[in-house]
């Protein structure tokens, strides 16, 4: 165990965890919500400090992230745990995990970056479950990546505090953030979250200078309103119409293997509703649709990457500018600096 960041004591061995929006209320031998922060004598310890449940080498498409290095592979980790308890998580398996052994390979932040030099990474995912949960690790061996060169990425509810994120921000070179919708009622109903927690921490990582990239899962029924979708991309683009919208299907899982998987033709209407309200960049995902996996320069509007699944077909980039027209296409394009 290793005693957590962001946490006030409190009488009776009491303590407030403020590492999320959630502001748990611990009580001795209690955990939060997270099911991973644990109260010991007045004490709030991570219970998940390097203890990875899953280590992966994917391309960076897979995150989504398609304007961070494409054609790149990132190493991937996660260890149990969340701050939400989403009806429709992938993963639930290891998000809702509340059993009080924690499973997982014990690992060092030395261990990951060299592993990540190793496997031929040119970034480090936290992803899976929600970084935020195992954030002394993650901060820890973000600060060690990026003094190799290696990128470090956050898939993310966005859900953190504002001090959180801009105690990693310096170390944090990239976020996809889901924004699962744009109601209230579904993150209190869906997610038991706020939606607007979410919001503000959008803005601020653009404020930060954290690449974003935004991701909605569309759920029949649920979140796939032509008013809900203009709104989600309304306000993408009010904070800035360069962030990526990535559009994706859902497919039944955990509670909600009563509803249908989205259909492609719900898809390529978000898409064009997103490109219509001004968006830059709109991507489906979870289907194969070669227009909706392909970046089109807005200047000229031709391909400038033609992907096929996580894959790559043709680049016509030099750096950030578009072949045909030299218009610059927005994203972090280099390999880093130490990287493979």
């Amino acid at each position: 165990m290793k005693e957590a960041l962001f946490y006030e004591k409190l009488k009776g061995k009491k303590v407030r965890c403020y590492l999320c929006h959630q502001h748990c209320l611990i009580e001795e031998g209690k955990k939060g919500i997270c099911g991973v922060r644990l109260n010991q004598g007045g004490v709030l310890y991570s219970l998940v400090y390097g203890k990875l449940i899953s280590e992966n080498l994917d391309p960076i498409e897979k995150k989504p992230l398609f304007h961070l290095l494409p054609g790149t592979y990132s190493y991937s980790i996660a260890t149990v745990g969340c701050n939400f308890q989403c009806e429709h998580c992938q993963n639930w398996q290891i998000s809702q995990y509340r059993r009080d052994e924690i499973p997982g390979s014990l690992r060092k932040p030395e261990e990951v970056v060299r592993r990540a030099i190793e496997w031929g990474a040119q970034s480090i995912s936290y992803t899976y479950t929600e970084p935020t949960i195992f954030f002394e690790f993650a901060l820890d061996t973000a600060k060690l990546a990026s003094e190799k060169g290696i990128k470090n990425v956050f898939v993310t509810n966005g859900y953190m505090e504002k001090e959180v994120l801009e105690e990693i921000s310096p170390f944090l070179d990239a976020c996809n953030v889901d924004l699962k919708s744009f109601r209230e009622d579904f993150y209190r109903k869906v997610c038991k979250a706020r939606l607007t927690s979410v919001l503000e921490n959008i803005k601020l990582m653009k404020k930060l200078g954290i690449w974003v990239e935004v991701t909605t899962l569309i759920i029949p029924g649920l979140n796939d309103s032509e008013e809900e979708l203009k709104n989600i991309a309304r306000f993408i683009k009010e904070v800035d119409e360069s962030i990526p919208w990535h559009v994706t299907a859902f497919y039944p899982a955990y509670k909600m293997t009563h509803l249908p998987p989205t259909s492609l033709e719900v898809l390529i209407e978000a898409r064009r509703l997103g490109l219509k309200e001004g968006l830059k960049y709109v991507y489906t995902g979870n289907v194969r649709w070669r227009e909706g996996e392909d970046t089109y320069c807005p200047h000229c509007g031709r391909v400038v990457i033609a992907r096929s699944g996580f894959s790559l077909r043709e680049v016509n980039l030099k750096g950030n500018r578009c072949l045909f027209c030299g218009g610059e296409i927005d994203g972090i394009f280099e390999v880093p600096e130490g990287g493979n």
